[in-house]
């Protein structure tokens, strides 16, 4: 397995009679699948809400989406299974995949009852996935329909950083309208997973089959990305880096002991791209091609068993030119569209919790616009209908406000699973 990695600049000229430049760094990151690679176990935890209000229809489908996943598992895989109402309890404890029967039985006679405590369910979750996490591909599913009433927020937080230092990766799914978006999205984001909405009940086989489908292309783990800027170029000192693709999320920045900036990536796919997106800015440079930043990344290769590896160190270059004229990038500008798509809802949702509905109506029309600028035609009218809801005076909904939240994060929509 190795790692396709690929910079580009939004505009690949830099104007040499110009004292400050801005520039977006796009950088491009996947594995790439080679004929002699054996596959990689999975190691899968699944942490189900099992509290009074999934009873009836919401957990019959969501023992039956469980079960099928069991169904796809291989042997050599590992399996967990955490379930939660007001207290939280491990079903089946971490485990090779040898009685697979066993477990599906287990799962089906899981009732409801009680109300929700989320933090105790992924305490027990990450404890149980970082059983099996050696040489395999760790990844948590938590489920979860209501508010973590009996719980406590922050400590979720901290539980899914806990997670990402143990390189554990974390996907969080909403079910029905009543669960707190920004809580699971923070534990998405922080577990570099991904945020799914089960809006019916009859989609929750699809949706635990599409992230189970990702997960199965996962070939390299515990990706870094390294960048060193050159003298005369420094980051934004706001928000600098972000991840647009698969979906989006503001990344953390930390500093390695030599001095070089590292972003936390976790899973790299096979033949699917991780998209960052830095926002640098540039002082003035002599005409030339001028290197102006190198990126490397560091990465495990559970196949073959090997840890700290590193690509090769690839330098970035801009051409100064004393005629300026511009060399855009149409990638990278479909990148910085992404973000501004995601940004922009989020300034909603700011203005729509002051109370100023028609600010929030305004930037809702402006992530449509975006939206439909890079081609994105649903998440386009999912914005323009919440914003001209808003116009007329009315209220969204829950399910209104989610569906503005998935389609602000999502770029590159998965294809259903076969």
């Amino acid at each position: 397995m190795k790692v396709s990695l690929q910079p580009a600049l939004n505009d690949g000229n830099l104007d040499a009679n110009q004292l400050n430049s801005q520039r977006q760094l796009g950088i491009s990151i996947s594995a790439i699948a080679e004929s002699l690679d054996r596959n990689v176990p999975l190691n899968l935890c699944l942490i189900l809400d099992h509290s009074g209000s999934m009873n009836g229809r919401s957990l019959e489908t969501v023992k039956k989406a469980a079960i099928r996943l069991v169904d796809r598992l291989k042997s050599g895989d590992r399996l967990s299974v955490v379930v939660f109402d007001h207290r939280a309890k491990v079903l089946v404890p971490s485990q090779s995949l040898e009685n697979p029967e066993k477990i599906k039985q287990q799962i089906n006679r899981l009732t409801a009852d009680g109300g929700t405590a989320i933090d105790e369910g992924l305490r027990l979750g990450i404890e149980e996935l970082a059983k099996g996490k050696k040489d395999t591909v760790s990844q948590a599913f938590l489920l979860t329909d209501g508010e973590n009433e009996h719980g406590d927020n922050n400590r979720c937080l901290k539980f899914a950083q806990l997670a990402a230092s143990y390189n554990l990766t974390l996907n969080t799914l909403g079910f029905g309208d009543n669960w707190n978006q920004d809580v699971l999205e923070k534990i998405a984001d922080a577990g570099l997973g991904s945020l799914s909405y089960i809006q019916k009940p009859e989609d929750a086989v699809d949706e635990f089959n599409r992230l189970f489908s990702r997960i199965q292309t996962v070939g390299l783990t515990n990706a870094y990305l390294l960048l060193s800027l050159m003298p005369n170029v420094r980051l934004a000192e706001l928000k600098p880096i972000a991840q647009v693709s698969p979906d989006t999320i503001e990344l953390p920045l930390q500093q390695e002991a030599d001095g070089r900036f590292a972003v936390r990536l976790g899973d790299l796919m096979k033949d699917a791209e991780r998209v960052i997106l830095a926002n640098i800015y540039l002082g003035q440079l002599p005409a030339g091609e001028q290197a102006i930043a190198n990126v490397q990344v560091r990465y495990d290769d559970p196949a073959a068993n090997q840890v700290g590896l590193f690509t090769p160190n690839i330098p970035v270059y801009a051409h100064v030119v004393k005629n300026y004229q511009a060399d855009p990038n149409p990638q990278v500008q479909h990148s910085i569209l992404a973000l501004a798509k995601y940004r922009q809802t989020q300034l909603a949702e700011t203005k729509l919790q002051q109370g100023d509905r028609s600010g929030a109506a305004t930037m809702l029309q402006t992530a449509a616009k975006t939206a439909l600028q890079m081609g994105d035609k649903s998440a386009a009218t999912v914005l323009q209908t919440s914003a001209t809801q808003l116009q007329a005076g009315q209220d969204l909904s829950e399910s209104d406000r989610k569906k503005t939240r998935m389609v602000s994060k999502t770029v590159l929509q998965d294809t259903p699973p076969t």
